[in-house]
Parts: structure tokens; C-alpha cells; sequence
């Protein structure tokens, strides 16, 4: 980068923000002014940016003016309150949160998707992430999409702890540990143990007795994928997996397109990995595949033998990284770079 620029990390002593950092310094930001922000609380600590540490910043004390970039990923509260005052001063809000995501003002990035809403942003603009099961689903399943369009979608999600953040992970090794020790085990992240056990329930229940994340899936495809004909039918489920989340995915396509078609158009599209083969050890999972990786895996690509038009697929991605922070970098490198597609 000719300019140095400065970027703010709100959030940074979180799991997301954590990341956020690492990624910064793997995309090209490895030089940046960089400021890791967080409540008081974490006054005193530091946080690893390369082979530097970071004071950890107040918040509520940092002055946005002059900053290029603050990537949000503190909890929608935070977002809605220092956001807009980021903003204000002139600074390029990049928010991991659920605070603006269908706000119509303010476009919702997958960059390898519609990063194209990114073009002639100027600064003091904000900028939604999606969610984590979202951004893995479009990634896989936008260039069907492209080719022959989806009347609707069903989806069955088995997501890692650590989209509850750090306690999320904490609760699943602790409750691991006191499984195995045959103690009691008390859940406090979560509704029931997580330990050896899948929970039917995340977020909160909404009036239609489906989850918010349920119909995150639903409301961020159509906003992302411009197409609001698309329905979007989803049960998400908590998995005790540390980092990954994987993906039944069931659709319908709105035209006639043959395997061969889909099979090209998938290997031909970014940040997608399809792995076409069907013995069992080939097969992608949320451990041996996505934790820890950049891209989006997909497997198990079959046509629904059920219905002509109806494609299947098994999805897999880290949910912390591609799910959340490299998502956010790579819209902040693709305004930087001020060009398509991203660069990896």
C-alpha cells in the first residue's frame, strides 16, 4: 500500500476481532496504523498484530477523525451507537454485525457475490457484513443462481460454538471436560449442554416460530442476490464443533440447468472449492476442511432425484474467518484496491 493507512478494530479482544488483526496483517495491512478498540475493561491488555503488540484502546475514548477504516465486530448495540459517529468523521465503517444489514440504505457484501456495490463508495460510507451462514450458503450457491436462476432454498444449518464468540468455545470445553469426568454439566451460553449434543435453537424465536438466524438466511439472500423471489426455508442448529460450520443445502432452480453446467460454473468461481468425488474419505467437514481456511468447500453435489429441477449440495467454511473477519478485510482491500475481483 503507497498510503498508510489507519484502521480502527472495534471489538478487538473478541474472537472475530482477534482474527480481524491476524488477516489484516495476511491481506497487505501488515504496515497499517492500527488501533484495536474495546470496552474498558480490556484497558490494560494487548492484543498481536504480526510479530507486534497492540495496547488496547477505550472505545468510548477514541476520536474516529482521520481513521480510513473501522472494522465493527462488538455486538450490534455497539455498532448502532459508534458507527454512525465513525461515519460522521469521515471514516469507512466495515460492520460485522447485525446493526445495518437490512437497512436499505447500506449494502449487505459477500465480495465474491456482489462486490460490485462497493464501487464509488466514498469515504464515511458503512458497509454490513452478512451473516456467517449466510456468506458460506451464497458463496456456493450464487453461481447457479447466475446461470439459471432459484425459485427457493431449503437449508439445514450445524453451526460451531464459536459463533457464540469466545464463551461459546469456552462452554464447549468445559462442558467436554466435565462430560468425560463424569460430573454434571451446567450450560450457561447456551439453552441445553452443547457437549456431545445438538441444540435445534439459536438466536431468538420469532413470531412465525422460526429463529432470527432461521430468517437471517431468508431476509440477507434476497437483499444479497437482489432477487426477491427467492424463498429461503431454514433450520439452524447449534453443533458441539469448535470453528466451522457446515450446510445441507436443498434448492430449486428457477430454469432447467444440467450437472455438467453446475459442476463448471462452480469450478470456475471465487473463493468456492468443489471437491466432486464421492468416496467417503473425499468428502468436506467443517474440521478437516473448513477451520481455519479461506475458502468455502463444497461436496456431495447431486441432482434431487426428487424433483427436476432440484439440486443438492454439503457446504463447509470457517464461520470466524471467511464467515465474519476475512470477509470484512476483503471488502476493505477491494475499496482499497478500488477494483474486481478480490485479490487473494
Amino acid at each position: 500500500m503507497n498510503k498508510k493507512l489507519k484502521i480502527a478494530v472495534v471489538g478487538a479482544t473478541g474472537a472475530v476481532g482477534e482474527a480481524m488483526l491476524s488477516i489484516l496483517t495476511e491481506y497487505g495491512f501488515k504496515d497499517a496504523d492500527v488501533h484495536a478498540l474495546a470496552s474498558e475493561k480490556s484497558l490494560g491488555k494487548s492484543v498481536e498484530f504480526g510479530h507486534r503488540k497492540l495496547a488496547v484502546e477505550v472505545l468510548d475514548d477514541y476520536d474516529f477523525t482521520g481513521t480510513d477504516f473501522g472494522l465493527f465486530s462488538a455486538g450490534a448495540g455497539i455498532s448502532l451507537k459508534y458507527a454512525p459517529k465513525a461515519a460522521k468523521a469521515g471514516c469507512t465503517v466495515i460492520d460485522n454485525t447485525s446493526a445495518f444489514r437490512l437497512d436499505d440504505e447500506i449494502p449487505l457484501v459477500v465480495p465474491e457475490v456482489n462486490g460490485d456495490l462497493l464501487e464509488n463508495l466514498g469515504a464515511g460510507s458503512i458497509i454490513a457484513n452478512p451473516n456467517c451462514s449466510t456468506i458460506q450458503m451464497l458463496i456456493a450457491i450464487a453461481p447457479v443462481h447466475a446461470l439459471a436462476g432459484i425459485d427457493r432454498i431449503n437449508v439445514a444449518t450445524y453451526q460451531s460454538v464459536s459463533g457464540a464468540g469466545s464463551e461459546g468455545l469456552e462452554e464447549l470445553a468445559r462442558q467436554t471436560v466435565d462430560r468425560l469426568s463424569f460430573k454434571e454439566v451446567t450450560p450457561s451460553v447456551f439453552a441445553q449442554p452443547i457437549a456431545f449434543n445438538c441444540i435445534p435453537v439459536i438466536d431468538t424465536m420469532q413470531d412465525n416460530d422460526y429463529t432470527r438466524e432461521e430468517m437471517k438466511l431468508h431476509w440477507e439472500t434476497r437483499k444479497i442476490l437482489r432477487d426477491d423471489s427467492i424463498a429461503v426455508n431454514a433450520t439452524a442448529v447449534r453443533v458441539p464443533v469448535f470453528y466451522g460450520h457446515s450446510e445441507a443445502v436443498h434448492l430449486e432452480t428457477t430454469r432447467d440447468i444440467s450437472m455438467d453446467a453446475v459442476r463448471e460454473a462452480m469450478h470456475g468461481a471465487p473463493g468456492l472449492v468443489l471437491i466432486d468425488d464421492t468416496d467417503a474419505k473425499a468428502q468436506v467437514t467443517a474440521v478437516t476442511h473448513g477451520a481455519g481456511k479461506d475458502e468455502t468447500f463444497v461436496s456431495r453435489l447431486r441432482r434431487d432425484y426428487t424433483h427436476p429441477r432440484g439440486i443438492n449440495m454439503w457446504v463447509v467454511s470457517d464461520n470466524v474467518r471467511k464467515g465474519a473477519a476475512l470477509n470484512a478485510v476483503q471488502i476493505l482491500k477491494m475499496i482499497v484496491a478500488g477494483k474486481m475481483p478480490v485479490e487473494t
